[in-house]
């Protein structure tokens, strides 16, 4: 993975869904941030999601702790999905995000030539972000996760996919 943020030294590993000390800080950083705050996913709901087998999770150190983790969905009907982008509120602004999210990226594009991903109609700053690096809105989901709310759908993509089987 190219190194686009030179001043970051990551390292980025996939989460191994035995070390329950890692699933719980990030669950913890999850839960106790927005998005997740607004759109009600406490705790328990979010070590159930980093559990979950069927998923990809990978997770960003920084001088040894853990700054950030992205989960990836590679089956079902949106194959290469990010269901999950969370960087730590300490981290925030330092380019850790935009680099796990190429790391993705290379990951999906790799099997795939579609990156999808949610974005909620109240976290605009995600969104501007998100655009920035080449997503595209595809759609929304009114009332999707809570009342009054979207999920914002996103894409962004290096080729059709009959063309990517080729």
């Amino acid at each position: 993975m190219p190194n686009t943020h030179p001043e970051q030294i990551l390292l980025i590993k996939k989460l191994n869904t035995e070390n329950i000390n890692a699933i719980k800080i990030c669950a913890e950083m999850m839960a106790n941030s927005e998005p997740w705050i607004t759109l009600g996913r406490d705790h328990e709901a979010s070590i159930q999601t980093l559990s979950d087998k069927r998923k990809e999770v990978f997770v960003a150190y920084k001088d040894d702790e853990i700054a950030a983790f992205i989960i990836l969905n590679m089956q079902g009907a949106f194959v290469g999905y990010i269901q999950t982008l969370c960087v730590s509120s300490e981290q925030r602004g330092q380019g850790i995000g935009t680099q796990l999210l190429e790391f993705a990226e290379e990951r999906i594009f790799s099997e795939f030539p579609n990156v999808f991903m949610c974005v909620s109609s109240f976290n605009t700053e995600a969104q501007k972000l998100y655009q920035k690096l080449g997503y595209e809105i595809i759609g929304e989901l009114k009332d999707f996760i809570i009342s009054n709310h979207s999920e914002i759908l996103l894409r962004k993509t290096i080729s059709s996919l009959s063309e990517f089987r080729k």
